[in-house]
């Protein structure tokens, strides 16, 4: 029979196991098949590619492995220009801020393939970090590796750092990210994010570093929450950090990211495993996704065309209805939604959007090299009355006056629009 007869005979013949060997199949054709696979109650496993079989070697029915949720999105695989990246990385010295977290961990994990002259992770929870360290020299053991326990709220530290490692790139990757945690919490999010980016920034002028990569969030534009407006702030003031120093300085702004830390899908997951229900907070809530390896690999990628001031914005395809994707791993584990598993929305969360927006209007768009990398044309570059705002914030920060600290991120933002409600 044909795909669309899978789920006739699967009743028919009471299928239990679903093997899909083909791993020569198109993006497009794996994820229709799949996704035809899924309405089904078997459980579904992947053929890898040929290439990952002959690496791995050993037995084929060994490396078949349970269906994954990105199965079911459309993303195709991400094309990078070694020789590119190459020259930027290559025999140099890397740090990267957050290097223990979701995207800071798969940043480290693809710099080390472009051989390092020695890569410095800083974080300030050793766990996760050391787990990383144990990896890392496993795959890698030549590599030249520091691990450095620290915070970048603290500018005598970094200077310590930096005045010891000299790098000559920095992929600014810590951050507070979790948008109802920072709405009750603003003075985190400001402490962290906000003064954070800025003492790393300074130390990357001062200390001669040739490229500054902060990762961003579609939650800049337009912010409705603390977490994104932050995040825009700092965006500011990598912007206008360019127009005075001689380090090219960039933000790389992208949607949500798979199985990162906090997401929803382990939220899910988690959610089935203990029988639902599986909650969401709208029925019609969007989100742009992809996976942390291609959201890294992009990063570089950006990196690498930076000449200094961009906003490089990253192609995020079509965004996700939620309560779809609910439904997917729903039927993936198993169950049927609203039968034997139930979705259930809770309402909007303090600061939450319908769905993200991943470019300001007046921004504008322009291509690159990559077909899945844009340029936001920058729109701020005064360092001087910036300065003067941060300043301000600093001491309202100090109050831990939550109304007063969001009033003052919303005047440095200009777009930033306060949800009084949940003040």
């Amino acid at each position: 029979g044909t795909s669309s007869d899978i789920v006739r005979i699967c009743s028919e013949h009471d299928v239990e196991i679903i093997l899909f060997a083909i791993p020569s199949a198109s993006d497009e054709v794996k994820q229709r098949i799949l996704t035809i696979c899924s309405e089904t109650n078997c459980e579904i496993k992947i053929l890898p590619s040929v290439d990952q079989i002959l690496k791995d070697g050993g037995e084929i029915l060994k490396k078949f492995k349970k269906i994954q949720i990105e199965d079911l999105l459309e993303r195709e695989p991400v094309e990078l220009d070694n020789k590119g990246l190459l020259e930027v990385i290559q025999d140099k010295t890397i740090l990267v801020s957050g290097g223990g977290g979701s995207i800071g961990s798969e940043l480290c994990r693809q710099i080390v393939k472009f051989s390092p002259g020695k890569l410095v992770i800083l974080d300030n929870y050793e766990n996760t970090t050391y787990e990383l360290q144990n990896e890392l020299l496993r795959a890698y053991p030549d590599l030249d590796l520091d691990i450095v326990i620290g915070s970048v709220r603290g500018k005598p530290r970094l200077d310590a750092v930096f005045k010891v490692y000299k790098p000559a790139m920095v992929f600014h990757a810590a951050a507070h990210k979790h948008v109802p945690l920072m709405e009750f919490s603003p003075s985190e999010a400001v402490k962290n994010n906000v003064f954070g980016t800025y003492n790393i920034a300074r130390c990357a002028d001062e200390f001669g570093v040739k490229k500054f990569v902060m990762i961003s969030t579609d939650k800049a534009v337009n912010p409705t929450n603390v977490m994104g407006a932050t995040k825009r702030i700092c965006e500011m003031i990598v912007q206008s950090m360019q127009e005075v120093s001689t380090t090219e300085f960039v933000a790389v702004r992208f949607g949500n990211v798979l199985g990162s830390n906090g997401s929803v899908i382990p939220l899910f997951k988690k959610q089935i495993e203990e029988g639902g229900p599986v909650t969401l907070t709208h029925k019609d809530i969007t989100r742009y996704f992809m996976t942390i390896p291609e959201a890294a690999q992009l990063v570089l990628q950006s990196a690498s065309y930076a000449k200094g001031g961009e906003i490089f914005v990253l192609d995020m395809g079509k965004p996700v209805r939620i309560y779809d994707l609910a439904e997917k791993l729903i039927k993936l584990s198993g169950y049927t939604p609203n039968v034997d598993m139930e979705i259930k929305t809770t309402g909007l969360r303090p600061g939450e959007k319908l769905y993200e927006e991943l470019l300001m209007d007046e921004e504008g768009l322009t291509k690159t090299a990559h077909s899945k990398i844009f340029i936001g044309k920058p729109i701020f570059c005064d360092i001087v009355s910036l300065t003067k705002q941060l300043e301000h914030l600093r001491e309202v920060t100090e109050t831990m006056d939550k109304v007063k600290i969001k009033e003052a991120v919303a005047e440095i933002t200009g777009t930033y629009i306060i949800d009084m409600v949940h003040c």
